[in-house]
């Protein structure tokens, strides 16, 4: 048993040890052991799900608005990637941009990308700027796969470090789960656990520098989390600031990043 025991350690090190992958632009390695494929799959058929609950708002106005934003942040990663041969980290992603008429502030990002934006985030966005805030934040944490990292993790802990088509096939439910935890669109409006503080940090991060590769201002991002703050105060924070959580910290080192994010805008050293 302890022999059995032993092997079986062992092919989770070496399985560990051969996920490891770097983020773009931070350099963080990182561990992603599923096959980020399925994991677009999966999302599509989330995003999908969702919709079925939850259509596409009618406010053609303001959805026109937020498709707008996030393709031409979208576009303006795309091209970097593509001057520094990073395509492959973009591969088989399909990015759509929808808005949805629920009254809280709320956003998510599936992998693949998979975008949806609650019309309740509006009045504290304010602009396309504001939108970029938020929009290059949910991008980010696609791009940076901070979700693959934590259903990793989940399927670790929780299945034993299991394949994921055998997670499918044999615990479909807990698989399930995990995913819906891992990535936002759970039953209950986008519920999604918080994201660790390190992802949260690499995601304001790569948030500012794409917003700033598409020519918005990423000295926005500090008014609209100073606006999310405020609206904290109450009994019920708003949803997007449950699981985006911002304080006094965080703000500070948005507003330290920002010389460095601008660098990566149209004329800009590294643009």
């Amino acid at each position: 048993m302890i022999t059995k025991h032993i092997v079986s350690t062992l092919a989770v090190l070496m399985l560990v040890a051969s996920a490891c992958s770097t983020v773009p632009l931070t350099g963080r390695k990182q561990m992603n052991l599923l096959p980020e494929a399925d994991l677009i799959q999966m999302g599509f058929a989330s995003y999908a799900e969702f919709l079925k609950e939850n259509p596409p708002s009618s406010d053609m106005v303001n959805s026109s608005m937020v498709r707008e934003v996030g393709m031409n942040i979208v576009n303006s990663v795309n091209r970097y990637f593509e001057i520094h041969n990073l395509t492959s980290r973009l591969s088989g992603y399909e990015w759509e941009f929808t808005l949805v008429d629920q009254d809280v502030p709320n956003a998510w990002a599936m992998p693949g990308g998979k975008v949806v934006v609650y019309k309740g985030l509006l009045p504290l966005t304010l602009d396309r700027d504001g939108l970029a805030v938020v929009i290059g934040h949910e991008i980010a944490h696609v791009v940076a796969r901070h979700g693959n990292e934590r259903m990793s993790q989940g399927l670790l802990v929780q299945l034993g470090g299991i394949a994921l088509s055998e997670a499918v096939k044999e615990k479909p439910e807990e698989t399930q789960s995990i995913f819906l935890l891992a990535y936002g669109a759970g039953a209950q409006l986008g519920a999604i656990l918080p994201y660790s503080r390190q992802h949260e940090k690499e995601a304001d991060q790569l948030g500012l520098i794409f917003m700033s590769m598409a020519g918005y201002n990423p000295e926005k991002a500090v008014e609209f989390w100073e606006r999310m703050t405020s609206m904290g105060g109450g009994e019920r924070p708003p949803e997007f600031l449950s699981t985006h959580p911002s304080d006094e910290s965080r703000i500070r080192a948005i507003r330290a990043f920002i010389p460095e994010a601008g660098r990566y805008s149209p004329g800009g050293d590294r643009g």
